[in-house]
Formats: C-alpha cells, structure tokens, sequence
C-alpha cells in the first residue's frame, strides 16, 4: 500500500497542524509553477483506508439536491455533505477544518482561505456514462457570504480508471487554443487549482466506462474576504473548444450582456420574467 501524501489519522480524520503545513510547502513550488494557471495533481493523496470508506458510502447515497441536464453539463448530479453517510460526512467537516487549511494556505501561497460550511455547490459529484462538464471558468463569489472564490479541490473515487473512460479533467489556456494539461480522475488522484475569471477547466469528453460505473468525485471550494462591489461577479463561464461540437451558452451570455446595459431593478424584472417563461 503507497504511503499517503496527506496521512489522515482514518480513525479520527485529523492531522497535526504542523504536519499539514510541512505536507504544503513540500509542494509549493508545484503548485504555484503551473501553467497557465497555479495547479497541481497528487496521486495517493489520502490514507486508501479513508478513501475505501468513502467508496464504500457511495452506495448508501441520498437522493440528489441537484441534477444537470443541459448541453454544457449533462447527466450530472451533486450530494451535500450534511445528508451523505456519517464517515463521509465527517471526512468533509475535516477539510473544512484547521489543518487542512493550512496545507492548501502553504501550498498555494494565498492566505486567510475560508472554508464553505453551505458547501454550496460542493460535496460528492457524480456523472452517469455520457455525461460530460464542458470547459468553463466557475462562478467567482459566494453569495451568501459575500466572498470571493479562490480554490477548488477535486480527490477522484473511481478504482482502475482509464483514459479511455472519458471524464479526464483537462486544464485549457485563456484563449481556448491549447488543452495544458488532462489528468484521469483515477483513485485517490486529488488535482487543486485556482479559481478566477480566466481558468478554463472542465471533463469535457463523456464517460464512457465499459461496465457503465459513473465517474465520482469528492469537491471542495475554498474563499477569501477580499471581494468587493468593483468587482463583476459571474456565475459559470463556458467556452466551446475549437474544432468540437461544444456549444455556447447563449442563456448565461444573453444574461451577462442585459445586467451590463440595464438597470438593476429593470434587469431583475426581465430575468424574472423570461424565467418563469422557460427562457
């Protein structure tokens, strides 16, 4: 059994601080040295131990809060933590907890990360075989807690995942000509990368496992305090890659163009409107 870069106690889920921010620097230079935006993949990231058990939860799954069935992301559904089995559960109160912050703050060199306690829009994600996240940059602030976006962190669950059975996470530069890098979202593989308006990502090629297994993951979003109303916030950005049949989201497109022309309480009133009629 390989030794885990991130040793959890299994029993407890916890690691000492200093061990955490040790694990961090060690890969500092990783991490912020990746192109064209800070990343960095770490195979055997957990104890197997932990990652068996989590696994294991997976078949005692609660009905989905959310479902997305449109061309940009389809056949994909997402469990909040808070409703999942008590091991898993507890697993994500750990990475919202003090050690793991101090690894992800060592690690990334961005300092006064906060956790999510909505997990809102975290938790385990799972997409069925055809299904498909195109490339996108993600929606950059928290609305509830007004904070701005800043890391993601994704640890694959899927045993003896190949290539070939699609839902690899590719890395793309700004100007959607060049796919950087693609990592295959195999067992206890974590991949973390920084969030912004201009870090494409996405797993845009369909799952396609041979025994019809989905892909499933495990995803944490981590914030700072410093956004501010200067700022343009944005939900989810997709950009089609060249030379496939990726299509625009003229919704999201139509939408960012009207709140840049109309005033608030007009452009309120449309969306409401075109909402309730389907569009």
């Amino acid at each position: 059994m390989p030794e885990a870069h991130y040793p959890l106690d299994p029993s407890t889920l916890l690691l000492s601080s200093d061990k955490a921010r040790e694990i961090g620097r060690s890969h500092a230079e990783a991490y912020q040295s990746g192109q064209p935006y800070h990343h960095i993949c770490i195979d055997n990231f957990l104890p197997e131990t932990v990652v068996d058990h989590v696994i294991a939860d997976m078949a005692h799954l609660p009905q989905s809060e959310s479902n997305f069935s449109r061309p940009q992301e389809n056949l994909k559904s997402s469990f909040n933590p808070d409703r999942l089995p008590d091991f898993t559960r507890h697993l994500f109160n750990s990475f919202n907890s003090r050690h793991f912050i101090f690894f992800l703050e060592e690690m990334t060199g961005i300092k006064g990360l906060i956790p999510d306690p909505y997990f809102v829009g975290a938790g385990i994600h799972k997409t069925l075989n055809g299904g498909h996240l195109d490339i996108h940059a993600d929606f950059n602030v928290h609305k509830a807690m007004r904070l701005e976006r800043r890391l993601n962190v994704l640890i694959y669950l899927n045993k003896d995942w190949q290539p070939e059975y699609g839902g690899s996470f590719e890395v793309w530069d700004n100007d959607m000509t060049r796919k950087m890098a693609s990592f295959t979202p195999t067992y206890n593989r974590m991949v973390c990368f920084s969030t912004g308006s201009d870090t494409f990502h996405g797993n845009p090629e369909p799952v396609n496992h041979p025994d019809g297994e989905p892909r499933l993951s495990i995803a944490l979003y981590y914030y700072t305090a410093t956004w501010d109303d200067t700022r343009i916030e944005h939900t989810t950005l997709f950009k089609p890659r060249p030379g496939t049949k990726d299509q625009k989201d003229k919704k999201v497109a139509r939408e960012q163009v009207l709140k840049e022309i109309l005033p608030p309480f007009v452009f309120r009133k449309l969306i409401g409107r075109l909402q309730r009629l389907g569009f």
